[in-house]
């Protein structure tokens, strides 16, 4: 008896199952994602409550802030949207001295 069809099988009914888990497994780590960026806006606040706010060239705290909450925003659309969906997005500033 050949053990193809029999491989061939398993292997079909396996595999979805653990193209699943792995979804499963990086939707769990890009929630714990945008909670991070979430949590990093205590982080921000202290270092803009640190700056002396008189040097001629600032840190843009605004511009981080806005930034990351792009990022967040956009984790969290992929995990909402249906899957194949065509999504638009702004791109980040990336710069943040004036």
């Amino acid at each position: 008896m050949n053990p193809k069809p029999k491989l061939l099988l398993l292997a079909a009914l396996l595999i979805p199952g653990l193209a699943l888990a792995g979804t499963d497994s990086e939707r769990e780590a890009l929630a714990r994602l945008a909670g991070e960026i979430q949590a990093l806006d205590g982080l921000v606040a202290e270092a803009e409550a640190q700056s002396p706010g008189t040097q001629r060239i600032a840190f843009q705290y605004a511009w981080l802030r806005r930034d990351l909450e792009r990022v967040r925003a956009g984790i969290l659309d992929h995990l909402n949207a249906p899957p194949g969906e065509p999504r638009t997005f702004e791109p980040l500033r990336g710069d943040y001295r004036r």
